[in-house]
């Protein structure tokens, strides 16, 4: 793996209008945006129809089209980049639940129906969702829950990216985990 130095100042460039300085970048972090990817998919449903490789190309098109973002390093890069995976795959969970009931019917005796789950995707939705209202009463307790869960990244990563201390990324860590359980009761998922 090249040096986190190289993503740094191609991050820059390309901040600075430098437009092949992103096309220089993918191939370096392609490792750990195809890593972020995999990750994400491990949780969604085996026969989700979109792949890592998908995925990982995907958020580089968005990414791409992103208006100049000044960057401040490869963790702050793949902190957006995880951002934008679970963006596309929120949007994924709730067009899918949108379709006209009955398109991918199965029949089913009576008897089972108990034994039928519900679709890990909607468990994602109300996890975004419940994000999003964390965010409205303090949002870098919802940064530092999709920089470290969803993002991969370290406490160091994240004091980073949110220029705070360890500490603090471990005090809005806990107490972050400890509200998002309170909120996504078994009620509200599987």
């Amino acid at each position: 793996m090249p040096p986190r130095s190289d993503a740094t100042e191609l991050l820059l460039a390309w901040s600075n209008g430098d437009e092949s300085a992103f096309d220089k970048l993918v191939p370096l972090v392609y490792h750990e945006l195809r890593a972020l990817a995999q990750r994400y998919m491990r949780h969604e449903r085996p026969d989700h129809t979109l792949q890592a490789t998908a995925l990982v190309n995907e958020a580089y098109v968005r990414l791409i089209d992103v208006n100049r973002i000044q960057w401040q390093n490869r963790a702050h890069f793949l902190a957006v980049a995880a951002q934008t995976m679970r963006r596309i795959l929120v949007e994924f969970a709730r067009q899918r639940h949108r379709q006209k009931r009955g398109g991918d019917a199965v029949r089913v005796r009576i008897d089972d129906v108990t034994e039928i789950a519900q679709d890990a995707s909607a468990d994602l939705v109300v996890l975004s969702d419940a994000l999003s209202a964390l965010a409205t009463f303090d949002t870098r307790m919802s940064q530092v829950v999709e920089l470290r869960f969803f993002g991969g990244l370290s406490v160091e990563e994240t004091a980073g990216v949110l220029n705070v201390s360890p500490e603090t990324v471990m005090r809005d860590w806990k107490t972050a985990k400890a509200w998002l359980l309170r909120e996504l009761s078994p009620s509200q998922l599987r």
